[in-house]
């Protein structure tokens, strides 16, 4: 039988995801001007009030899937094998996370584009950047191998910066290549080794 921490845990999050496909969804229909913070919690059924508990605003409730694959793919950093070289660790790791996520549709993921252009949500996508640069370094330093705080922080920013550049090209590409073997191909072609 599960603990009443654990079923109000699970609650918490399904409540959060919930909040967050509603806003993204409510978002992509009518532009985020257009979209309230009580539009959001009306269509999930709760109150402004319980939105705030998750959220500081629509813009982080838009941006929370995002945020929590940047966990994800940091976790998977440091569970790699310690034996193993920094970039292939990233490489392995970005694999393992695809491999584990659904591939969105590319109308889908055009219109998420679109979306992501507006002021508010690029000025945080950026600082999100930034903090999961800043944590792939240190988890890049804390596995060894010699590696120093200013090559690892060089080594995160080129290794994010090829996986936007994959999700560009093939979101504007032919769609000949599926997004993650495209992400291994440029990330392949960046390997220090």
């Amino acid at each position: 039988m599960e603990t009443l921490d654990t079923l109000r845990t699970r609650k918490k999050a399904a409540t959060r995801q919930s909040l967050h496909e509603a806003a993204l969804r409510l978002a992509m229909e009518r532009g985020l001007d257009g979209v309230t913070v009580e539009d959001i919690a009306d269509v999930v059924g709760v109150s402004r009030r319980t939105f705030s508990n998750y959220f500081a605003n629509k813009e982080d409730a838009i941006l929370h899937a995002d945020r929590e694959r940047t966990g994800v793919l940091v976790s998977l950093v440091e569970n790699r094998p310690l034996g193993e070289q920094p970039w292939p660790a990233l490489r392995a790791a970005c694999a393992e996370l695809y491999r584990a996520q659904t591939i969105p549709d590319r109308e889908w993921a055009a219109q998420l584009r679109l979306l992501r252009r507006h002021p508010s949500l690029l000025a945080r996508q950026a600082s999100d950047q930034f903090t999961l640069e800043r944590d792939l370094a240190a988890v890049l330093v804390a596995r060894g191998h010699g590696l120093e705080d200013e090559l690892a922080h060089l080594m995160a920013a080129t290794f994010l910066t090829a996986v936007r550049t994959a999700n560009v090209r093939w979101l504007e590409g032919p769609g000949d290549q599926p997004l993650p073997g495209l992400v291994d191909h440029l990330l392949s072609r960046l390997d220090p080794r």
